[in-house]
């Protein structure tokens, strides 16, 4: 049996109010719920049990469902998993008690937009309804991609680009904590940049950190920030990542180069939902969705005592894989042309187009960098030929390089070579044959590669080339 419509007093009336429905088994949470809604301008219909919630779910559309985890006739995750399937876009929230973090977990990973626990947080409340309800519509394969400025995309027609970008679109629609795992270059600070503008923290921060480039001992101001006075030379507040990103999304990118003396603190802010200025007394609440990455097996850092075992889960609720480029050859023509245009754009220069002999070496290469080294093959190519068409003998392939990584350069780390000890030898081949063409004249040389003269000499030094001796690639 079904309660009565609750619906607010305001004046949009009741057919722009949205509509919330509550599942719950105790009179006393669906009250206060009800109650809460209302007094939001909600039309709030609650039932007790998930038969009648599925008999109303096919009734009528709603903008929002709330549903305990325990109930008569099964669990909230159940009902999550019903309207993952055919509710799509209904953002679903479980009420969980207190203390059951793996149910929330469950949850998460079953589909829910987010938790709350008992006993439930009207402040709490209020800010998961209005977050849920700013969702933008959820979108598929088949829609077109709305241009809306600077939003980000993933290029590729293939099968694991269509499953990326749809998980992407289902990762937006919730709160959960994302791992992103995969090879470096394989742009998982672009997925979780897509994630973050699909999602209802969109207008808010969103925070890149890369945490194997911040000093250990300027980690803790880095991330908590310090108050004025706190240290020797701390002359003004100073928010740190989580208070710069409070409301929107913190980046964690290479967090398995976090030492293990700042994972305990993390894990406490992500656990309290508060941080601590370094030298304030006060801690301050903040809501912060974590994204992490690195290209490191995050559970093998764990297995190795290297990362921390309650870090991990809370941050891996659910897990995102990128694809390596080599996975996807059929999408590499295209994303390769996206390159171009944009390197010729940023660049002022006539638009570039690959022949197909160039397209057929590059679908053959198996980029061990993924799309930051076609990038990079793409930027050297344009730099050091003006043609509007390239060739294969443009991009510099060697014959060794198609279809596999080159053993010399797989040598020092198994199957493949770190990257920028791969792109470093690269950069390192380009001076090398402009040096070559330019009879070891660096002005001309420089000239050629399209740098200066000052940038060319620290590139050699930074590379060890000396003109005096003899090059060894």
């Amino acid at each position: 049996m079904f309660n009565k419509d609750l619906s607010g007093s305001s004046p949009a009336g009741h057919q722009s109010a949205p509509h919330v429905l509550i599942v719950d088994d105790e009179p006393d949470i669906i009250e206060l719920l009800e109650l809460t809604l209302a007094r939001m301008g909600m039309q709030v219909i609650s039932t007790m049990n998930t038969q009648d919630a599925r008999t109303l779910l096919q009734s009528r559309p709603f903008q929002l469902c709330l549903t305990d985890m325990q109930l008569p006739d099964g669990t909230g995750i159940d009902l999550v998993q019903y309207i993952s399937r055919h509710c799509a876009g209904l953002p679903v929230a479980v009420i969980t008690a207190y203390g059951t973090a793996e149910n929330a977990v469950a949850a998460l990973k079953a589909g829910a937009f987010d938790y709350l626990t008992k006993p439930v947080s009207l402040k709490q409340l209020r800010a998961l309804v209005k977050s849920a309800l700013s969702l933008p519509p959820i979108r598929t394969e088949t829609m077109p991609e709305k241009n809306t400025g600077n939003q980000r995309t993933l290029l590729g027609e293939s099968e694991p680009m269509r499953e990326l970008r749809l998980t992407i679109e289902k990762l937006s629609r919730s709160q959960a904590a994302v791992y992103i795992s995969g090879e470096s270059g394989s742009g998982k600070e672009l997925a979780a940049r897509m994630i973050h503008e699909r999602s209802a923290r969109r207008d808010l921060p969103f925070v890149p950190v890369n945490c194997g480039a911040i000093p250990e001992n300027l980690m803790e101001s880095e991330f908590f920030g310090y108050k004025k006075g706190a240290f020797t030379g701390a002359d003004k507040d100073h928010d740190g990542f989580f208070l710069a990103a409070n409301g929107g999304t913190l980046f964690l990118d290479e967090v398995a180069d976090l030492p293990l003396a700042m994972q305990v603190k993390l894990l406490r802010v992500i656990q309290e939902k508060q941080v601590r200025r370094l030298g304030d007394t006060q801690e301050k609440n903040i809501d912060v969705r974590i994204i992490s990455a690195t290209h490191k097996k995050l559970g093998e850092c764990v297995e190795n005592g290297q990362f921390r075992q309650d870090l991990y889960y809370r941050l891996n609720v659910i897990e995102l894989d990128m694809p390596a480029l080599r996975q996807m050859r059929e999408d590499i023509p295209l994303i390769a042309s996206s390159i171009l245009t944009k390197i010729c754009r940023e660049t002022n220069r006539p638009r570039s187009r690959l022949d197909q002999d160039a397209l057929d070496t590059l679908t053959g290469y198996d980029f061990p960098g993924n799309v930051r080294e076609l990038e990079n093959i793409l930027e050297r190519t344009l730099a050091l030929s003006s043609a509007e068409k390239i060739g294969k003998g443009e991009l510099q392939l060697k014959p060794r390089e198609i279809h596999q990584a080159p053993d010399s350069l797989a040598a020092t780390a198994g199957q493949e070579l770190p990257l920028q000890d791969y792109l470093d030898r690269l950069e390192k081949e380009s001076i090398v044959k402009a040096l070559e063409q330019t009879r070891y004249n660096r002005t001309a040389a420089a000239k050629l590669l399209g740098i200066t003269v000052r940038s060319m000499r620290y590139r050699m030094d930074r590379l060890g080339l000396d003109l005096k001796k003899p090059f060894r690639l």
